[in-house]
């Protein structure tokens, strides 16, 4: 793995919107799409930016300034959407997905939020028992939580029955911002998924080893790696991360099925010797 593309990811100094291009560049290197075209393909952006600042330099209310600035996002530039089971692959991607309007969740909540900063407002990215969800700042008394896919807010009633699903008591709970190292988990894992469908083995290993870089021996994700280096033709290789993930995670139904095929490995080689 680059470490300059790594240490360049875990930046603080770079905002998520960067760090997922930065992804797009490493993931589709041999793609045929450079860097500045990636960039002149974002100037709808600047133009989405404009265009939203000048409708809450209107308003002087904070609250009503917030609710302006997600209705003018959502309902004039298009960004409402729905969920769908599955996202096409140029959805991962930032420009692509933004000038089709079909954005993958944290594609859209990273040019969401890169969009809301500009305009004045504070926003993050927190979990919403079971999602990554936004929250707008309005000021020091007033927030919404809202769905970055579907721009729907969340009331307070709903919010605290989501928040019985965290441990703890649900009194004390503080929405932490997620850390940017989340966000890209998340996305790398449903980009992983999204390629392993379309058996683009290649770039979907690429998003493992990234995975594995930001959170190093996830068995889940060593799983993975095994299967996508197994149908790369590695096998030998893949035998490690098999095995790992059998120590880690004896209960879970693949493991146990692994586990069989990886002792009639065994006993093979055991007979070839």
């Amino acid at each position: 793995m680059n470490e300059l593309f790594l240490s360049e990811l875990k930046s603080v100094d770079k905002d998520l919107l960067q760090k997922l291009v930065l992804l797009e560049e490493h993931i589709f290197a041999d793609s045929g799409q450079v860097p500045d075209q990636t960039a002149a393909s974002l100037d709808s952006l600047e133009t989405i930016i404009s265009q939203c600042v000048a409708v809450v330099n209107e308003i002087e209310s904070p609250v009503e300034k917030a609710e302006a600035l997600l209705n003018e996002l959502y309902f004039q530039h298009l960004f409402i959407d729905r969920y769908q089971t599955r996202w096409p692959i140029s959805a991962y991607s930032v420009a692509k997905g933004l000038n089709q309007r079909a954005m993958s969740p944290i594609v859209k909540a990273a040019l969401v939020k890169e969009i809301i900063i500009a305009c004045g407002f504070e926003i993050d990215l927190v979990f919403i028992p079971n999602k990554i969800m936004m929250r707008l700042c309005c000021d020091e008394q007033y927030a919404i939580i809202f769905d970055a896919v579907t721009g729907e807010s969340l009331d307070w009633t709903e919010l605290d029955i989501r928040l019985d699903d965290l441990d703890g008591d649900p009194g004390e709970q503080d929405l932490k911002a997620i850390d940017d190292n989340v966000a890209l988990v998340e996305h790398l894992s449903a980009l992983k998924n999204t390629l392993i469908r379309e058996q683009v083995f290649d770039k979907a290993l690429t998003c493992v080893d990234v995975i594995l870089s930001l959170t190093p021996d996830d068995p889940l994700q060593r799983r993975d790696r095994g299967f996508l280096l197994h149908q790369l033709d590695c096998f030998k290789v893949a035998v490690d991360d098999y095995r790992y993930f059998v120590e880690q995670c004896p209960k879970d139904p693949a493991a146990k099925i692994l586990k069989i095929q990886l002792e009639k490995i065994d006993v093979g080689n055991n007979i070839l010797h």
